[in-house]
């Protein structure tokens, strides 16, 4: 029997699983713990047991649905990404991993495939910052690059406590046993849409990556002189948003000047107070994000954005303060699974392009305990994290089936 992808099925319940969401469609906003969030869990939970899969939930909310092997003490082959969404975000995003993995492992027992390794699907806990602040909670706790105790002092905007939300929504179990062994993997996929324009611009179906960008973020505080913006004459002058502009434009000249264009900088946040017309700003907070795939060369940017700190901060006469939130390693992918999305692609005839991840995903962390790749699938504009994020049904069905073949040959 030829492997097939029940593309209509699949198609269909990307659509189901967008209409569980805090916003009008087509945005998505779906943030973890919320009951929209559990009421979707719940919903993946179901269709993965109706696929005979065994499901469990761990203390962070990380759901694993496994088709069991025929050596169910073997290292187990994974796939899956997560179904948390921004707010106003489409419906693509983590989700074509999600239930393209669940549809690929159904096309494999369509297939009469029996698996000698355990196949499983991974739904991870919050991938996305928004409620508490950093991404990848559940992967970096399975991994091991959060801390249980770290992870217990997140708080969310509202100032409830990581510990305290994740008890409420049903998660019991201490977070400590959370972090999984470093041989519970013998590989680990994720099929996501590309968020950038590469595939499209070239017209290649499929993307192979072969490196995950990892993100360090920072936090600025610049503090100047406030007053009347009529009563203080321009010499004498301690503008805090004056110093922040130059502090942006720096960040900015420092990614391009970095010698690739695999460094990229974005100052998201510019937080201005008392933010009145008639006031001059006396102080701004900006939050950065810079990202590579190189780790010495990110940290050369970074401390060039050091140095700048203390050059403007002189000039202007302000004060700036740098907090570093986050400084996470890149991740390269394993030649194996490369090689093995690589040879499932020629198999079903379909051109592919070897690229690198610059948005990073769960499976940045998963690299720290197991071999793993990704697998693009293009997306129109490379729009991503806004409602108009639109992947074609062809190339979720065709990603979903390379899909489907490579953990059929890493799972024999």
């Amino acid at each position: 029997m030829t492997l097939a992808i029940d593309g209509d099925r699949l198609l269909s319940e990307i659509e189901t699983l967008a209409s569980f969401s805090d916003a009008e469609a087509p945005a998505v906003t779906r943030i973890v713990f919320t009951p929209t969030d559990l009421k979707a869990r719940a919903w993946m939970m179901a269709h993965c047991e109706e696929a005979g899969l065994a499901v469990r939930q761990d203390a962070a909310g990380n759901t694993f649905a496994r088709w069991e092997g025929s050596d169910p003490a073997a290292p187990v082959v994974g796939t899956g990404s997560h179904i948390d969404a921004i707010p106003n975000a489409g419906k693509y995003d983590g989700v074509v991993g999600v239930l393209g993995g669940l549809e690929a492992i159904r096309g494999l027992q369509r297939n009469g495939f029996r698996p000698k390794h355990s196949i499983e699907l991974l739904i991870f806990t919050s991938e996305e910052p928004t409620r508490f602040g950093i991404g990848c909670i559940g992967s970096r706790l399975l991994s091991g690059t959060l801390s249980a105790d770290a992870a217990r002092k997140l708080k969310d905007n509202d100032g409830n406590a990581l510990d305290e939300v994740r008890r409420a929504a049903g998660f019991g179990g201490e977070l400590e046993q959370v972090k999984l062994p470093s041989d519970y993997y013998k590989a680990f996929v994720e099929l996501h849409i590309e968020q950038g324009p590469l595939l499209e611009r070239q017209q290649i179906s499929l993307g192979i990556v072969t490196k995950i960008a990892a993100p360090a973020s920072l936090r600025i505080l610049i503090k100047g002189s406030g007053g009347h913006a009529g009563g203080v004459l321009m010499p004498d002058r301690r503008d805090a948003l004056c110093a922040a502009a130059e502090m942006i434009l720096a960040i900015e000249s420092a990614a391009r000047t970095s010698g690739t264009i695999d460094t990229v900088a974005t100052v998201g946040i510019c937080d201005v107070f008392p933010g009145a017309v008639n006031s001059i700003p006396s102080r701004v907070r900006l939050s950065v994000d810079l990202r590579d795939t190189d780790l010495g060369r990110r940290d050369r940017v970074m401390s060039t954005i050091e140095t700048a700190c203390y050059s403007i901060a002189m000039e202007r006469r302000v004060s700036i303060d740098w907090e570093l939130v986050n400084a996470d390693a890149p991740a390269d992918c394993a030649p194996s699974i490369i090689d093995a999305l690589s040879e499932s692609c020629r198999k079903h005839q379909t051109k592919f392009l070897s690229m690198v991840s610059r948005a990073y995903h769960d499976s940045l962390f998963i690299a720290r305990i197991a071999p793993v790749a990704m697998l693009f699938i293009p997306c129109r504009n490379g729009y991503s994290h806004r409602p108009d994020e639109y992947a074609a049904p062809e190339d979720i069905v065709r990603g979903t089936l390379v899909l489907a073949e490579t953990l059929r040959v890493l799972s024999e």
